[in-house]
């Protein structure tokens, strides 16, 4: 006999130990059966405890519906695990246990303590409460489907299950295990993988002339995407660093972007280049001797900013509102309300927050998160095509697709033994 046909059958084996990974064993487990979660770290949830700068934004405040519109195209997918499983559900899960929580700016939602550790020991404590094993530095190398079984391997170990969930994480932070295995093992067994990139990045800006000006925010900027023709366009605060750009209005819209793309980002908010025009032809009328750096401080512009870009056009910052010629006009306009930066390259998956693209949502059930293409088979987080804005709704959608995959197996591994 085999060590692998010695192995005891397991009801479910979870690779990866992180939000979605442990919400999936605490939601399938308790029922009786054998739940063992594999991590190839030395110690668990290293992603989860860097996570909001160590102080774990777990989710954001609202109505779950208003979550649908933050994940590019698959809010539609997302929606039986949002609904199922909300905010206010995850919130009174740590509540319940201890662990109080506060909204902070803009919504998002922190654990009062401010320590992404506090929300990782209470996971793992419940695991423990439900009877879950966890085993570290357990580095799984292959997984195959035999008959009603899988058998996992690691190095010279080897596990059989009935079920199996596959909660690996993204390609972001590496460091912290994170490093794509999920999309080889889904791909051993038959998935198709979405093109996988940085999301929640930086952008890195070809000829940049605002080195000198990181820190400067434009709060509520509006920010297109060219690629021959306008492909995205959102709103949000843009924070210029020593060589690009960040901030939530192009973290949240870099899963869009790519090499080469042209961004224009508005210096005067909402203004369009017509009202701008107007608005500059009308101070010229009537403030004609007024400098024209002091004008540009009604739009709220920061000063130094307003100073480079007249520098980047050639106009003398200390000209004349009435000395304008059209020309200087119409380019000051076109700049101040979609300045344009040509992107050298997105930030690479050791500053991306997430990753976009993933395991093919079209072969994924998303009222059970079952494959369809594999019986038994599981997938939660962000090993999927799932990629949330900043502020809370990555962590969601992880603790709302691991309880979705939990209960459908305990469901599952229940009607199989009869049990209600």
């Amino acid at each position: 006999m085999t060590e692998l046909e010695r192995a005891e059958l397991l009801d479910l084996i979870v690779i990866g130990v992180g939000p979605a990974g442990l919400f999936a064993a605490i939601n399938a487990a308790g029922g009786g059966g054998r739940v063992l979660v594999l991590e190839k770290k030395r110690t668990p949830g290293r992603k989860l405890l860097i996570s909001g700068s160590g102080r774990c934004n777990i989710t954001h405040d609202g109505d779950i519906r208003a979550f649908l519109d933050r994940y590019g195209g698959a809010g539609r997918f997302l929606r039986p695990a949002l609904l199922g499983f909300t905010n206010c559900d995850l919130i009174a899960f740590f509540e319940e246990r201890g662990l109080s929580m506060t909204t902070l700016e803009g919504g998002k939602v922190f654990p009062k303590t401010q320590r992404s550790r506090d929300v990782l020991d209470i996971l793992i404590a419940e695991g423990e409460a439900r009877g879950v094993e966890i085993a570290c530095a357990k580095s799984v190398t292959s997984i195959e489907k035999s008959g009603d079984e899988f058998l996992v391997a690691c190095g010279d170990e080897a596990y059989r299950s009935r079920t199996l969930v596959i909660a690996t994480g993204g390609r972001s932070y590496p460091a912290t295990g994170s490093s794509g295995d999920g999309y080889s093992f889904a791909g051993a067994l038959g998935h198709a993988i979405v093109e996988v990139g940085p999301a929640l990045a930086p952008v890195r800006i070809r000829d940049y002339p605002f080195a000198d000006l990181a820190g400067i925010s434009l709060p509520g900027a509006r920010v297109s995407i060219f690629r021959g023709k306008k492909v995205k366009e959102e709103t949000g605060d843009v924070l210029f660093t020593h060589d690009g750009l960040s901030g939530p209005g192009i973290l949240d819209l870099s899963r869009y972007i790519r090499a080469g793309d042209v961004l224009r980002v508005s210096f005067a908010g909402e203004r369009r280049r017509e009202e701008i025009d107007d608005w500059h032809l009308e101070r010229s009328q009537k403030d004609g001797p007024r400098n024209l750096r002091s004008v540009l401080a009604e739009l709220v512009i920061p000063a130094r900013l307003a100073a480079r870009v007249l520098e980047v056009l050639h106009i003398p910052v200390d000209l004349k509102c009435a000395e304008m010629t059209r020309a200087m006009r119409t380019g000051l306009a076109d700049h101040l309300a979609g300045f344009p930066f040509v992107v050298e390259e997105v930030g690479g998956f050791d500053s991306a927050m997430a990753t976009r693209g993933g395991v093919d949502l079209r072969e994924i059930n998303p009222k059970t998160m079952e494959s369809r293409l594999v019986s038994g088979l599981y997938f939660a987080g962000e090993v999927l095509d799932v990629d949330g804005d900043s502020g809370g709704y990555n962590l969601q959608a992880a603790f709302s697709t691991g309880a979705l995959a939990g209960r459908s197996i305990r469901k599952r591994l229940a009607d199989a033994e009869g049990r209600p």
